[in-house]
């Protein structure tokens, strides 16, 4: 079994990471880390972890740890995957990586240099969903492609108004934002069905000067885009339309379109309120509804009951690459390519002309 420490287990990892930890067979949750003991104490309780710290270098360097995986905040990430690497931890790493992309490459260097395994947590990449239609294309099943289009929401991102718990992502240094995150995610499904980006076009609107924080009757400095409008050339020949909009609440779904010499491909949500990473997907082929087969579900969660779904593919790719002895997939440097693409997008944004992706 793969002992493994979660630090920064009180938030996002207590919804996904630990419900599919503790799932899967072969790992064993041996300690968690957030920032007061209190409440390391108890999501350890809640979930039967032995360990429970408040500083995350004694999860790091605890002999029944393995693997650790990074749930903080962006900004800190980059401090806690170096401690990870210079004691030899395998690394799981939530997305962004970092929020700079020139730090990036250097973690992905540094990681292949430790020898272990590093993986980022763009869980998009083990969507059977996105599987299944990724394989339809590549078996011919629409001919030759020739655009790819998404439409999606970023919401809580980039509307006019913010949850309190998410105030402080209106600030570039936060590393949060609608394309950072939302597009962030979608992008690299994207990708992995039609194609590379290798050049854009970009428009990263910002509607908002100040935004309303719920709940509290304040408002903050607004520093971040609320849309992301994107063209580009695939590295497949085809063309990408992407439209990521933020918004205030609850995200209204998303529309995938893949049009090919003979035929189309079409994806959207089952249900309101849900990601494309998040969730399982309506596919249909030229309009007629196509049934993904059984064999794509490797994991025990249903796909509507949200993200851990996917996130527990991602720990099975994982614990297959620790036995298989050969690099897990997405790693730190897809990750780092992944935020030379947004590098490129800000970049024409800035510009208004356009830029390569390498």
């Amino acid at each position: 079994m793969i002992r493994t420490g979660v630090v920064g287990a009180s938030g996002w990892a207590r919804a996904s990471h630990l419900p599919a930890l503790t799932a899967l067979s072969e790992y064993e949750v041996t300690a968690v880390a957030t920032t007061r003991q209190e409440s390391a104490d108890r999501v350890a309780a809640e979930y039967g972890v032995p360990l429970a710290f408040a500083d995350p270098g004694m999860l790091i360097a605890h002999d029944h740890v393995e693997l650790v995986v990074v749930s903080v905040k962006a900004p800190e990430h980059a401090k806690v995957i170096r401690a990870a690497l210079e004691a030899g931890k395998h690394v799981l790493s939530e997305w962004p990586l970092t929020v700079d992309p020139t730090e990036a490459a250097e973690l992905a260097d540094l990681a292949s240099a430790a020898g272990v395994v590093h993986a980022v947590c763009l869980q998009g990449h083990h969507s059977p969903d996105m599987r299944f239609v990724t394989d339809l294309i590549a078996d011919g099943r629409i001919g030759r492609l020739e655009s790819a289009i998404l439409v999606a929401s970023g919401s809580p991102l980039g509307g006019a108004s913010l949850p309190a718990e998410l105030a402080w992502s209106t600030e570039p240094a936060g590393g949060t934002s609608v394309l950072t995150i939302m597009a962030g995610h979608f992008l690299p499904m994207l990708e992995q069905m039609a194609g590379r980006l290798v050049e854009v076009t970009a428009r990263l609107p910002r509607l908002h000067d100040r935004v309303a924080v719920a709940g509290t009757g304040k408002t903050v400095v607004n520093r971040m885009p609320s849309q992301v409008l994107l063209h580009g050339l695939l590295d497949s020949g085809a063309t990408a339309s992407i439209a990521v909009h933020g918004g205030s609440g609850s995200p209204d779904g998303f529309f995938v379109k893949l049009v090919g010499s003979e035929g189309t491909l079409t994806a959207t949500q089952p249900r309101p309120g849900v990601y494309m990473h998040w969730t399982d997907w309506d596919i249909r082929s030229d309009g007629e509804r196509v049934t993904i087969p059984d064999a794509y579900r490797t994991v025990p969660f249903d796909p509507a009951a949200g993200p851990v779904a996917n996130v527990a593919a991602l720990y099975q790719e994982i614990a297959r690459a620790l036995a298989e002895g050969r690099p897990a997939y997405p790693d730190f440097h897809a990750a780092a390519r992944h935020h030379r693409v947004l590098a490129a997008i800000e970049r024409a944004a800035e510009s208004g002309g356009t830029e390569q992706v390498s």
